[in-house]
């Protein structure tokens, strides 16, 4: 019998897959101590093992780089916390909030700008939505909520449908937003209770996927993409770039190529968020600068994810423009 979402998820945690990464020559117990390696079988399986500098497992892997002190790094890189509306909800942008939905992932991603949020204060349990609930009602300017995390996807069905019932109550929410690593790296999480949810709902859905590199894309995910698809999503895509990842304009282009065939727009290549701890993972700007140029020579415009890096404290993301001479600043 194949396992339930549920029974997949509690593996990551505990899995045979953890020892894998024990045994890693680059692996560091004290850099999993400071933030614990969660990882999916399906990643599991896409990780060619025998290679140390494969692009997943590199994504997961705690390091001793991850104990190297970086002045120019943050606990919270993107001022969540000064925007914080009410616990767990992030007004941070015109139009639109982002929830907090919920404190766990499927997978914990070694540069995570969210590694060190406290999520046991500054998120928003389903005790705590009708204050959420309130605050959205409260503001007629909010058409869009977003459901992050931790992954919002852990949530069951049922917590979805509740949360959504009240938003699609709002005349002036329009639009709901879904930020989501899951259908790549735990697709047996969209089941059909999600389908039927998801067809079900009178907003507007969008969902934004989180992929690095073309190697995620197994045949498992890019089924759950299609299902996606099928069920009324307008589906993006937000990568991170990240050295020895996908720091180069062929690894970045071929992304964007296969998530293009399977019916994903490519959205945004976020600048690393320097956050403590994941330092080994930046790029400089002018480094970042040479690699997007040539990612532009290489894609036509509608493949071509804007380049951007978030500011705590601004109104939007800045959009990063590649000038032929960039002076490297962190």
């Amino acid at each position: 019998m194949d396992k339930t979402w549920q029974q997949n998820l509690k593996a990551a945690l505990k899995g045979s897959t953890l020892e894998k990464l024990k045994k890693s020559p680059e692996f560091s117990s004290k850099a999993s101590q400071l933030f614990a390696p969660v990882i999916t079988e399906t990643m599991d399986d896409l990780i060619d093992w025998l290679n140390p500098k494969d692009p997943i497992l590199q994504q997961f892997l705690p390091q001793s780089l991850e104990l190297e002190q970086d002045e120019s790094s943050h606990t919270d890189p993107v001022g969540d916390h000064q925007s914080e509306a009410v616990p767990g909800l992030i007004h941070k942008y015109h139009g639109r909030v982002l929830l907090i939905a919920s404190g766990s992932c499927a997978v914990n991603c070694r540069y995570c700008f969210r590694r060190h949020f406290p999520y046991e204060k500054s998120y928003a349990p389903r005790n705590q939505w009708h204050t959420v609930i309130n605050y959205i009602k409260s503001q007629p300017n909010i058409h869009e909520v977003i459901l992050s995390g931790g992954d919002p996807l852990t949530l069951s069905n049922q917590s979805l449908q509740t949360l959504t019932e009240q938003l699609a109550t709002m005349d002036h929410v329009k639009t709901l937003r879904i930020h989501s690593r899951i259908p790549v790296v735990l697709p047996s999480r969209i089941d059909a209770g999600f389908i039927d949810w998801s067809q079900a709902l009178t907003l507007s859905k969008v969902m934004v996927l989180h992929i690095n590199h073309s190697q995620e894309l197994s045949p498992e995910a890019i089924l759950t993409i299609y299902r996606l698809k099928q069920a009324g999503y307008t589906l993006l895509n937000q990568s991170v770039l990240l050295k020895g990842v996908n720091d180069s304009a062929e690894v970045l282009a071929e992304l964007s190529h296969q998530l293009f065939n399977n019916g994903v727009l490519p959205y945004y290549l976020h600048q690393f968020d320097r956050v403590q701890n994941a330092g080994h993972f930046a790029i400089e700007l002018n480094e970042g600068n040479l690699i997007y140029q040539q990612l532009q020579k290489l894609l036509p415009g509608y493949l071509l994810p804007k380049w951007v890096v978030e500011q705590a404290g601004q109104p939007s993301k800045t959009l990063l423009t590649p000038t032929k001479t960039t002076e490297s600043r962190r």
